[in-house]
């Protein structure tokens, strides 16, 4: 077995290279469940029997990445693993009560953009990027447009998210409600607008830190909402 080295900053890219290990196997995984859902969904004479061996696979796979967050969290490493990559947690209570959710709903080949935003937002905030908060909001809009979409009200004249917002909310369609619509819209108003769009002579926008944090739990917050209530629908419930 390998020794620590005694040197910190060796210490230090020691454990990164072997959390890059793991996080890299429990992605072949993660991809492996993946494929086998899009397989079965184009080829419905084996989706019975790729079923079984896939809610195998998945059950193995959950309770391995939760094993992982375990250890992580005894090991008071401030870090978190879902979907396929392992980011910073922040916040034990926001991923617990907000993240870890999310990431089980967006897990879905249909949220798959959701998810890539969502991540690169979490990404650009951890390395100091630029503008996560902006990713953020791209989920939030995928989120919305999806929805719409799969409730066949889409009508291609949208001209933006506040549309697509308008869409879902319509009282013969019900989705949410208006109040909800507001809020949302004025979060497209307030934080994606300001960040999505040139300046000119004004002052560049910027967030802090605590901002961008908010920014992006809330867009999470409101995404594991719309998802949930997409799922419970009706027709969706077998």
């Amino acid at each position: 077995m390998e020794r620590l080295p005694s040197n910190l900053d060796d210490t230090d890219e020691f454990l990164k290279n072997r959390i890059s290990l793991i996080e890299v196997g429990f992605r072949e995984a993660y991809k492996k469940e993946e494929s086998q859902i899009r397989f079965a969904e184009t080829n419905p004479k084996m989706a019975e029997f790729l079923g079984k061996n896939t809610k195998t696979h998945s059950t193995l796979y959950n309770m391995s990445a939760n094993e992982l967050n375990k250890r992580f969290r005894d090991a008071r490493f401030p870090l978190h693993y879902h979907n396929g990559f392992v980011q910073i947690e922040a916040d034990k209570l926001i991923s617990t009560e907000i993240e870890q959710p999310f990431w089980s709903l967006v897990s879905e080949p249909l949220w798959e953009n959701v998810d890539l935003d969502m991540k690169e937002a979490l990404d650009q905030r951890d390395s100091g990027g630029k503008d996560p908060a902006l990713y953020a909001a791209k989920a939030l809009e995928s989120t919305i447009k999806i929805i719409s979409s799969e409730l066949n009200i889409t009508h291609g004249k949208e001209n933006g998210a506040h549309n697509f917002i308008e869409n879902i909310g319509k009282k013969d369609v019900g989705f949410i409600r208006s109040w909800e619509a507001d809020f949302l819209k004025s979060y497209f108003t307030k934080v994606r607008n300001p960040l999505g769009h040139g300046p000119g002579k004004e002052e560049m926008p910027r967030l802090t830190a605590e901002q961008t944090n908010w920014a992006i739990e809330s867009a999470m917050s409101w995404i594991k909402l719309l998802v949930q209530r997409y799922t419970l629908l009706p027709e969706r419930v077998q």
